[in-house]
């Protein structure tokens, strides 16, 4: 679970943007320093890019600037994989001084090498990616033996005094049994807690076949939420980063909206219109994005791509929002437990939605049209000086 400071300071930011009436606010930075990564996990629409792209990387100071202009109290630093950033110490160094809450996201391949560079701090937790048991993981990294060096990576990293915790993405095909069975052998590794979330539904991802829709995910969610009360019963406590409220999302009993500007995305190509998970467009500044993004394009309902999503980056913004706004829900949440059977919460229906634009390819042209046109200034510059 989120350690208590940082849960009341987190509250208290949305509540002083609601008492100051802001309409539109972050909670939390999501910094993809780089896009290159030493896997190539099948359901992963991160790193399909040109080496010349792959090869960028944001400078701590442009790290640091990002984290001047937007005032979220959580950083999290994704990719990618963040530890291929040889300057990542510093910017992780520079937060922490800035007072921001860090999450540090790896698959964990070069922690046992880089785990030196970085210091405990109450602010500071490493989020290691493992989704599900040895089988599942494996397969979701399309690796062998990842799995076993991620749970290498979990010891290594709590016996050195760090905050420790896991994400999980879950995709089609998930047995409920499973995945119970692994959140129970997670509960017993005794760690901060598991961030777990559907399959976002990449179109560059190389696996098509097996991204939850809105109605599996909510199936998906009740069935394992169900088997987690025995569990319970039988002294199994899981625990999780994430608000109740958003659980009871994924379980098919809150109707939510998501907020893109929840947890807006700085990275090699400038701020991402208009969230994490779709790269439809890129400001300079993030007052731009905040000010220029037509919002109203965008969410399920809205938007063909936004139909199946259920992320944590799209909506656990929305629900800690109802959680400060509402919360009894949460009380009774924590009274009653999430509710696993019965009628769901009627969904947003998406008959009005948009077609799909596919820019992807646009956006890949003029960033490297970008990088070529900087390349022949700088050996324009050193031949001049010669």
């Amino acid at each position: 679970m989120v350690p208590l400071t940082q849960a009341l300071k987190v509250g208290a930011y949305v509540v002083k943007q609601h008492i100051t009436g802001v309409k539109r606010y972050p909670m939390v930075l999501m910094l993809e320093p780089l896009f290159r990564c030493n896997l190539a996990c099948t359901g992963c629409g991160k790193i399909d890019y040109p080496s010349e792209i792959l090869n960028q990387r944001i400078s701590v100071a442009d790290a640091i600037e990002a984290a001047r202009e937007c005032p979220a109290p959580i950083i999290a630093i994704a990719g990618g994989e963040p530890l291929l950033h040889k300057e990542l110490p510093q910017i992780v160094e520079a937060y922490l001084k800035m007072g921001k809450y860090v999450i540090l996201c790896t698959n964990a391949l070069l922690l046992e090498k880089k785990i030196d560079q970085y210091k405990p701090h109450k602010n500071f937790c490493w989020d290691i990616h493992l989704d599900g048991d040895k089988q599942m993981h494996d397969m979701s990294v399309d690796q062998d033996g990842v799995y076993e060096r991620a749970i290498d990576a979990i010891k290594l990293s709590k016996s050195k005094g760090f905050r420790t915790s896991i994400n999980c993405t879950l995709f089609d095909g998930a047995d409920p049994d499973r995945v119970a069975a692994f959140f129970d052998m997670i509960a017993d590794m005794d760690i901060e807690g598991v961030m777990t979330s559907p399959g976002y539904a990449y179109e560059r991802a190389p696996d098509q076949e097996h991204f939850l829709n809105r109605t599996r995910t909510k199936e998906l969610f009740r069935a394992i939420f169900k088997r987690g009360e025995e569990s319970k019963k039988r002294g199994k406590k899981w625990k999780f980063t994430q608000s109740p409220l958003f659980l009871d999302f994924l379980a098919g009993n809150q109707t939510y909206a998501c907020t893109p500007w929840g947890n807006p995305t700085r990275n090699v190509f400038g701020w991402q219109r208009p969230c994490y998970l779709l790269g439809e467009g890129y400001a300079k500044t993030f007052k731009e994005l905040m000010e220029t993004t037509d919002w109203d394009k965008y969410g399920v309902g809205n938007y063909e791509k936004c139909a199946d999503c259920m992320v944590h980056s799209g909506f656990e913004a929305t629900a800690v929002m109802d959680s400060v706004k509402k919360p009894w829900k949460v009380a009774a949440l924590a009274l009653k437990g999430i509710k696993t059977e019965g009628a769901m919460a009627k969904d947003i229906p998406l008959e009005n939605a948009r077609k799909a634009e596919y820019v992807f390819t646009s956006h890949v042209a003029q960033k490297m049209a970008e990088i070529h046109a900087k390349k022949e200034q700088a050996d324009a510059a050193a031949m001049a000086a010669e």
